[in-house]
């Protein structure tokens, strides 16, 4: 069967309320199965309401003037529960819009996209929506979108290479640089396979191929970093080697709850881009870092919750069948429910005396009374010291004992047996250990129940052997473990009686749930404050390793002695530190400097930074002052391989292409190094081309070259400024060699080391001739290039205009100087711009 189409039931009652179980489960026994994709395709569009909706259908406008989306959306499970993906498709407008975010346990991103979509039609995994296993994310969905209709589809629609191949085929090429963006969004393509197969199915029409516009949408109020930036800056995996730590998140992960990390790299992967938010976060992190006794507390109280979110989407869900390990591990949920909510009080103490707004917040939000009421009905059920304990015996007494006595006069009886069933364990063990004169210990393993443990050296048994009546003998170095028919059939009869007690405890454990079911929406706040604050706390902790500082948000790009935060992590000492300055009236720079003086590192410096102040952390750095990034592009060239020169040539215009498609004005573009893989030429055109266009842009621009000729686009662009790396020539006490020293220190001007690929040359062995030869033609172009890029004094004067304008603009923007400094600093300005004009007299030389 294909769909499980619910709608078909939905059409009779003329209401679409899906919000009650019951509903859910009558829909699920009448529809599932009835509509087989292969055959009768005309009797499911009998019953499906969108069924006259094709693009066309003057009906359907009529009907509908609004509500012509469909939506697919899918969750991620397990480790990766929290990330979403979704595709949407309007039926009057052939684009599809891909979107996939890491979102929190109130998926409020989720609910803002389709509240902009405003869907006629939501279709989600069977497995999402089954009968009393319906996930959170279904269950919110269908309460805030009463009024739409819900179809359910096969999980094995939601198949990610098909949605790939789908994109490929129908995607028009103008679009195809979507692939980019998309290739490792494994859920929105999921989404987007169920959802182009259903529109297909319930259109009775295909797609023409390459018809289609596809794009990718971030989320909202979140900064949108491509994945190919995220692996070029190495953002939350190494790309040498994936275990290793040397990633932006290695850097900032101090985090102590699975929560809290998760949080962190979703953070990474989308910053903020709002102002306040992130300021609010600030503050918090500053009062960590200024109140010590308000920093361990909190750590010490974070550091003791476990997996809230996971606990909470098995608590939250009804198992099929009742099974031994369905009660074992309930039983093991309200335990470690009992001790997070036990965590509550400790976790109030600890804010109780904090300033900062999000602190205060959060302390105000864990007064809620819900929290006492379900640990106040937990506790006249379960045992006081029932608690999560480390180890798997201690453990499984702790589920065994876990509700009080008194309650159950079965249990108790059940628990009387086992107790006794242990203590014949031990006894029998130590009788053995009598009878053979052996060291014998009891020992438990959760795979073997109770066993024999023994250190002993095989020359002190008799003839080298165990008695004969121990099997499953095992040994590791002096260590024997191994047990015995009798205490096999004990291990027997102490799982029968754990059973029973299991499935006795379950029923009183499943009465108490229900009871409890009501007031569990708090525990999403509760999760949604732990994971905050063990960011921040992380934030804060990463400071304290490193002489970080608080970010200022303006409309400059200001880092003043900024470092490589990856870099020092990997040097173990702090690494060369640059200034960076941008502004809208410089807002392009571009980078020069011979091979290995830190071009890259510099420029991934200042994306890490960025992406670390729009988190909330603090930046290395002495000072710094950003402007809010809503795009960071990058276009760093990792495979400087000759062999696959075509491809990589290839790579840099898509990535480029990219750039220029989607930029705009709040953009961060970092570009290192552009066609180098085709010929000089058609490189430096290609090059110059790419910058004209970007330089019309209020984007931010950082843009390393080994180009020279591209530094003289600053005589047509006053916007422009180069920079280079500065290294010194060193020679060697032996004689006449000379040697480079890399100082890693960024200089303004471009880099006036010339021809240093012929330096390199001369180091191999090249024949000096060639060397020679080579040397004179260089010079004899540079010539050439040179006479054609004069800057003439018109030109001159206007940038030096320019520069003074732009300067005033700022300081009327940003100023907070007196009267008096503020006269200072105009009369410096005036000398400034009248040094940088030509004098008059001086035309005829120039």
């Amino acid at each position: 069967s294909y769909f499980g189409d619910k709608s078909s039931c939905v059409e009779n009652a003329n209401t679409l309320n899906l919000t009650s179980s019951s509903s859910v489960r009558g829909l699920n026994s009448t529809c599932i199965g009835k509509t087989p994709l292969s055959s009768g395709r005309s009797g499911c569009r009998s019953h499906t309401p969108l069924m006259g909706y094709s693009a066309t259908s003057s009906s359907a406008v009529s009907a509908h003037t609004v509500a012509s989306v469909i939506v697919a959306v899918v969750e991620g499970r397990g480790l990766a529960r929290g990330e979403v993906g979704m595709a949407s498709i309007d039926l009057k407008n052939p684009e599809i819009i891909l979107s996939q975010f890491a979102d929190n346990t109130t998926y409020a991103k989720v609910i803002t996209k389709l509240k902009i979509l405003t869907p006629l039609e939501i279709i989600m995994s069977n497995t999402a929506c089954d009968a009393g296993s319906t996930t959170k994310l279904f269950n919110l969905i269908t309460e805030h979108f009463k009024n739409v209709t819900f179809t359910t589809v096969q999980r094995k629609y939601f198949n990610e290479t098909k949605g790939l191949e789908y994109i490929e085929q129908l995607c028009a090429s103008e679009f195809s640089t979507i692939f980019m963006e998309v290739q490792s969004k494994y859920y929105c393509l999921a989404a987007a396979a169920a959802l182009l197969k259903y529109v297909e199915f319930i259109q009775n029409a295909v797609y023409a191929p390459k018809s289609l516009k596809v794009r990718f949408q971030g989320s909202e109020k979140t900064a949108m970093i491509d994945s190919s930036s995220a692996q070029n800056l190495e953002l939350v995996i190494n790309n040498r080697d994936s275990r290793n730590g040397h990633t932006l998140l290695g850097v900032l992960n101090y985090t102590k709850t699975p929560g809290g990390s998760r949080r962190l790299r979703s953070n990474i992967l989308e910053p903020l881009v709002d102002a306040e938010t992130i300021n609010t976060r600030l503050d918090c992190v500053q009062e960590l870092l200024q109140d010590e006794e308000l920093f361990f507390g909190l750590q010490a109280v974070i550091s003791k919750f476990l997996d809230t979110e996971q606990l909470l989407s098995v608590l939250v869900q009804i198992p099929k069948q009742d099974t031994v390990k369905t009660a074992e591990s309930k039983i093991a949920n309200l335990i470690y429910l009992k001790h997070t909510l036990e965590l509550v009080e400790p976790l109030k103490a600890a804010l109780r005396s904090c300033n900062a707004q999000l602190l205060k917040a959060y302390y105000n939000s864990l007064e809620d009374t819900r929290f006492g009421i379900i640990l106040e009905k937990i506790t006249t059920v379960i045992n006081d010291d029932a608690r999560y304990t480390k180890g798997c015996l201690s453990m499984r007494t702790q589920k065994c004992y876990a509700v009080k006595p008194n309650i159950s006069e079965f249990l108790d009886i059940a628990r009387r047996t086992y107790t006794e069933i242990v203590d014949d364990i031990a006894g029998m063990i130590t009788q053995l250990a009598e009878k053979y004169g052996l060291p014998m210990k009891t020992s438990f393993s959760s795979t073997r129940g109770f066993f024999i443990q023994m250190n002993a050296d095989c020359s002190t048994l008799p003839n080298g052997q165990l008695p004969s009546e121990f099997t499953k003998i095992t040994k590791m170095k002096n260590t024997y473990s191994f047990t015995s028919a009798d205490l096999i059939k004990m291990n027997e009869r102490c799982q029968e009686s754990l059973r029973e007690i299991y499935h006795m405890t379950y029923v009183i454990v499943c009465k108490l749930l229900n009871e409890i079911y009501e007031h569990i929406h708090c525990l999403y706040k509760l999760s949604d404050i732990v994971s905050m604050l063990d960011m921040l706390l992380s934030f804060a902790h990463a400071c304290t390793l490193s002489d970080y500082v608080r970010p200022e948000f303006t409309d400059t790009l200001a880092i003043k002695q900024g470092w490589h935060p990856i870099l020092e992590k990997i040097a173990m000492e702090k690494p060369v530190s640059n200034n960076t300055y941008l502004t809208e009236g410089n807002n392009f720079v571009i980078i020069t400097g011979p091979n290995m003086s830190g071009k890259s590192t510099y420029l991934k410096q200042i994306a890490l930074c960025q992406i670390m102040a729009q988190i909330g952390s603090y930046v290395p750095a002495e000072y710094c002052s950003f402007r809010i990034a809503e795009q960071i592009f990058t276009r760093i060239g990792m495979d400087d391989d000759i062999e696959t020169n075509a491809s990589t040539f290839m790579k840099e215009m898509k990535e480029i292409t990219y750039i220029i498609q989607n930029a705009n004005d709040k953009s961060l573009i970092i570009i290192d190094e552009l066609g180098r893989g085709t010929s000089a030429e058609e490189g430096i055109g290609i090059c110059y081309a790419a910058c004209e266009y970007l330089l019309n842009l209020k984007a931010f621009t950082l843009f390393a070259t080994h180009f020279l000729e591209l530094c003289h686009i600053d005589a047509s662009y006053p916007n422009v400024e180069n920079y280079h790396f500065e290294v010194q020539h060193v020679r060697s006490s032996a004689g006449n060699k000379e040697k480079i020293a890399y100082t890693y220190t960024l200089s303004k001007g471009y880099t006036e080391e010339k021809n240093y690929g012929l330096k390199a040359a001369e180091v191999s062995s090249l024949p000096s001739s060639i060397i020679l030869d080579a040397k004179e033609i260089t010079n004899h172009i540079a010539k050439q290039i040179l006479h054609r890029q004069k800057s003439t004094p018109e030109m001159m004067k206007q940038r030096a205009a320019y520069h003074l304008a732009m300067r005033l603009v700022q300081t009327a923007r940003n100023s907070r100087l007196d009267t008096d400094s503020l006269r200072v600093y105009l009369k410096a300005l005036k000398k400034k711009y009248e040094a940088s004009c030509p004098a008059p007299g001086k035309n005829d030389e120039q």
